[in-house]
């Protein structure tokens, strides 16, 4: 089985090391990759510059308070992109405002995570994280590349 191609876009490298540890504790096998700004998220997800390459991921992980471009436009990108608009993406952020919360989901946020402070609470979060959108949800990638699988199988 393929692992799950996972894009975090963290500016934070201690949130971004959490996150690769939680992923690890929880035995999840995941390609993660990391970008720091929006504007390399955009870059990343539209396969432009350096991250021509880059693979499709099957999950974006997005913190609001970025530089040069913060998760609110990225977000706001993704979901008005017809090819980028079916990526889940699930903001963790920091912030507890509802109006962050609000607006991320009228932006077109697929779930809105507030970061846990310690480990444990954070290593927690990233396996309910695991269960629901690894192993519960299905995601449009994993469909994409079954029926292609399945369309291949009949030829």
């Amino acid at each position: 089985m393929k692992a799950i191609s996972v894009l975090l876009v963290e500016d934070n490298p201690a949130d971004a090391d959490l996150t690769r540890e939680a992923f690890e504790a929880n035995q999840q096998e995941v390609d993660l990759s990391v970008v720091l700004d929006g504007v390399d998220a955009m870059d990343f997800l539209n396969k432009c510059g350096d991250f021509s390459d880059a693979a499709d991921p099957d999950l974006v992980l997005l913190d609001l308070n970025l530089p040069r471009k913060d998760g609110r436009q990225v977000l706001a990108e993704i979901k008005a992109s017809a090819t980028l608009r079916k990526i889940p993406v699930v903001v963790m952020s920091s912030s507890e405002d509802r109006k962050d919360i609000l607006q991320s989901y009228d932006l077109g946020a697929n779930c809105y995570i507030s970061k846990p402070v310690d480990f444990k609470g954070f290593r927690s979060t990233m396996k309910s994280l695991n269960c629901f959108w690894f192993a519960t949800a299905r995601l449009p990638s994993g469909v994409r590349r079954r029926w292609m699988n399945e369309s291949s199988d009949v030829n």
